[in-house]
């Protein structure tokens, strides 16, 4: 069965960096989209950037551009998510997620989740 397992997340302080990763299993990984999401308490979970089956095609939310960038290893079946500048706002859970096809930014869209990491953002 497919199976998306994140790592990498952890505490930071503010304007720091870290990386997360996705490794995936149990799919054709190159024809997935696969998308970054992310959830803080009481809130929905929300999109936050997305990449193409081939890796030609980010899309992001306004929030993170410029600071946080969406790659993918075809040949290691894996996706990672760099984040720079980190601000508490960004302290979240954390889900990958994939989906047949095109990048997309709703949740209902995707067929795949991994059970999340947790990224803290102190001031």
């Amino acid at each position: 069965q497919v199976q998306l397992v994140e790592s990498g997340g952890g505490l930071v302080q503010a304007g720091g960096s870290l990386r997360l990763s996705c490794a995936a299993s149990g799919l054709i990984f190159s024809s997935y989209a696969m998308a970054w999401f992310r959830q803080a308490p009481g809130k929905e979970r929300d999109f936050v950037t997305a990449i193409s089956g081939s890796g030609g095609n980010t899309y992001s939310t306004d929030s993170v551009k410029g600071r946080f960038t969406i790659s993918r290893d075809n040949a290691k079946n894996t996706v990672y998510l760099q984040m720079n500048s980190l601000k508490p706002e960004d302290t979240a859970v954390y889900y990958c997620a994939a989906v047949r096809g095109f990048p997309l930014i709703s949740t209902s869209n995707y067929n795949y989740w991994g059970q999340g990491t947790q990224v803290t953002v102190s001031s």
